[in-house]
């Protein structure tokens, strides 16, 4: 069995890439019909037949594109495509762009190589792949320096990337992945550009008690950013997926995210994040644990 060679999104110790070990059982993935997938540097997903999608993130300075090819080698061996999350940004904290630098970079044709060399080698895998480009734009915490743009601004990016990147892998299909906000359709490039949309749904039992008053569902989170996005006729994916709380919490959620509703006739698949979070929860929830062995708390 090969070990996964993974591209781990903003690691603490500020490389793109590790080589990690199976040290944890395989786990299932949740019940249900729909496609499944995961961003899984654990490996803890790495022989379940079901899981149907291998999520990549990789930044696009300082990353070490050599790894791209075992990871198609790792998704051909299980029959998985991949999405491939690109981040137009280094993983290194302390000599990060500004968003101003990276607007102009991206204006004055300053990273198309960085795009045009991350496509060219996706062109050259034998999977399928989809591309996630500077995902959940319309966020306004903070965490992302592509993120709370004027939308124009957002769009002439984001189509010139799509434009660079397809000019090299004219096969790759193109995911748009706001977060599900109120707004998120002043963000949308055009039918032209995206094959397919992406959402992002979190559940956090102790956040939602808390700032909410009451906990949330799947479906309490996931209805209203699919009826945001419905509306352009695209497929829909949760291209990100977490939740942690106490056993129920996780039982109610794990029970729910894969069913085929017939309310959602566009959603395709959900995607698993299990790893940790890297960028703070608001009002000082720390850094949750979406690992699927460790988001059941209270154990």
């Amino acid at each position: 069995m090969m070990t996964p060679y993974k591209l781990i999104r903003k690691p603490p110790w500020g490389v793109g890439l590790a080589m990690l070990a199976f040290t944890t059982p395989a786990l299932a993935a949740p019940p249900g019909d729909l496609a499944f997938g995961a961003y899984d540097p654990p490996g803890q997903f790495s022989s379940d037949g079901e899981v149907a999608i291998e999520h990549l993130f990789l930044p696009w300075e300082d990353v070490f594109l050599g790894s791209l090819y075992d990871a198609d080698t790792y998704a051909k061996e299980r029959n998985r495509e991949l999405l491939v999350t690109i981040e137009p940004w280094t993983w290194t904290r302390d000599i990060r762009n500004t968003p101003e630098f990276l607007i102009n970079g991206i204006r004055t044709g300053l990273y198309d190589s960085n795009m045009s060399a991350i496509c060219a080698v996706l062109d050259e895998l034998d999977s399928d792949i989809t591309v996630r480009w500077a995902q959940e734009m319309e966020d306004e915490s903070g965490q992302f320096i592509w993120s709370d743009w004027e939308p124009t601004i957002y769009v002439d990016a984001f189509q010139r990337m799509i434009n660079v990147c397809r000019a090299v892998a004219p096969d790759v299909q193109v995911m748009w992945s706001p977060l599900g906000h109120e707004g998120l359709e002043d963000y949308y490039p055009g039918d032209d550009y995206v094959d397919v949309v992406g959402l992002s749904v979190f559940g956090l039992q102790a956040w939602e008690r808390e700032q909410l008053g009451d906990e949330q569902e799947f479906l309490d989170i996931f209805t209203p950013r699919y009826e945001r996005v419905k509306g352009f006729g695209k497929p829909v994916m949760v291209a990100e997926l977490g939740y942690v709380g106490d056993a129920d919490y996780v039982s109610r959620w794990e029970n729910s995210v894969r069913q085929d509703y017939p309310q959602f006739p566009q959603l395709t698949s959900v995607v698993y994040f299990n790893q940790q979070e890297v960028h703070p929860w608001p009002d000082g929830y720390g850094l949750p644990n979406w690992i699927v062995t460790e988001r059941v708390l209270g154990q």
